[in-house]
């Protein structure tokens, strides 16, 4: 039970962390290798030291995007506008609705495929549904499943806040991520999404794409020149803007799991060291308590080598039958974390192959000195002893 709570924290752990890396990652990168964003902050708000206040940047406006778009014109690139109206919407359909959950995005035409997202069915927004403010959406699968489970949801009227729109697409579904259901969603033109969210402190976001990577650098480069003269900053001034490349993203949240493997390997190393004590303890005394059995053993004309590979075996079975239980448990606890929160579960192959090492490792190193104490008993002293 010990070696078998070792190796739980183990796999838990590792599968727990490999199940958050890859939802993460695989959502990062559904975005493309040659996509960057500008947005408000950077992906990781730096917190100043020494008692000072934290940077607070100003808002992306629509003033912002809409001139950034008109003067962004490198080469070979298409210019994403969006922003979300609510995260609390309900949808209609005749006398079905969706609970009031769904998130409400206005767009520009090129948001669905700067994002990485695909449809399974219709067709997205085009340049002529933008500039005309067609009262057409794009549909999340979840939408479509709560309004519309026994049919196709292509050119149906739907009502978002008391507005009507016709379904001209839906999305292949994406699952939810940290509990943030990704197809329940609702993208729409942005000007109608203006039209009906009128906040005046919203927050836009600014994705670019590029048809070729070794593109990249130079497409970031100009993109950056162009919004610092766009929010009318010095040469000396820093930008009050983040810049995240989705490649850069994914580097990063590489970072901070390698401290909870770090951490994994900690916990299971400390409790599998104590496991390995209890092991050797537990075999010692049981060769004592079998002395008399050794004796007769070896009265009867068993070798050393048969008693050592007796007790050796013994040790290695308990070791496994630990390991064994330990990944179950480990695996069971990963998927359990995973269902939870919504993440990916991947199975923990390398966590059960180092588990399975371990463990053989703790029965050889503890089973060996108890093995090699019990070939040496004296068969006439064993007998003897009470």
């Amino acid at each position: 039970m010990i070696i078998a709570i070792g190796i739980w924290a183990l796999v838990g752990i590792l599968s727990a962390v490999s199940a958050l890396e890859n939802t993460i990652s695989s959502d990062f990168s559904s975005m493309g290798a040659n996509t960057f964003n500008i947005q408000r902050y950077e992906f990781s708000q730096r917190r100043r030291g020494g008692g000072e206040r934290q940077k607070i940047n100003p808002i992306i406006s629509y003033t912002n995007v809409r001139e950034f778009e008109e003067k962004y014109t490198f080469p070979f690139t298409k210019t994403s506008i969006s922003f979300t109206g609510t995260r609390s919407a309900e949808v209609k359909y005749e006398n079905e609705k969706t609970d009031p959950e769904v998130r409400v995005i206005g767009v520009n035409e090129h948001f669905i495929q700067n994002s990485g997202l695909k449809l399974d069915d219709g067709r997205e927004l085009n340049y002529f549904d933008i500039r005309n403010n067609n009262n057409v959406c794009v549909i999340g699968a979840d939408i479509r499943k709560a309004l519309f489970p026994n049919d196709r949801s292509i050119n149906k009227i739907i009502s978002v806040r008391g507005v009507k729109f016709k379904v001209i697409g839906e999305l292949e579904t994406k699952g939810s991520t940290f509990g943030n259901n990704q197809d329940l969603r609702v993208i729409i033109p942005i000007q109608n999404a203006r039209s009906i969210f009128t906040n005046s402190n919203i927050n836009y976001a600014l994705s670019i794409m590029t048809d070729k990577k070794d593109m990249l650098e130079g497409a970031q480069e100009d993109a950056i020149v162009t919004f610092r003269n766009i929010r009318g900053l010095t040469p000396v001034e820093d930008n009050d803007f983040g810049l995240e490349r989705s490649d850069d993203l994914i580097n990063r949240i590489g970072s901070i799991t390698k401290y909870l493997y770090i951490a994994a390997w900690v916990i299971s190393i400390i409790t599998i060291f104590g496991s390995s004590i209890a092991l050797l303890n537990m075999m010692l005394v049981s060769v004592t308590e079998r002395t008399r059995e050794i004796g007769v053993r070896k009265a009867l004309g068993a070798k050393r080598g048969t008693i050592a590979f007796q007790f050796f075996i013994e040790t290695i079975i308990i070791g496994q039958l630990g390991g064994i239980l330990g990944i179950i448990l480990g695996t069971l606890t990963g998927f359990a974390v995973s269902s939870i929160a919504d993440f990916n579960f991947v199975t923990p192959w390398a966590a059960m192959i180092w588990a399975t090492a371990i463990t053989f490792i703790v029965a050889v190193v503890s089973g060996s000195y108890p093995a090699s104490k019990a070939a040496k008993l004296d068969p006439i002293e064993s007998l003897r002893y009470e």
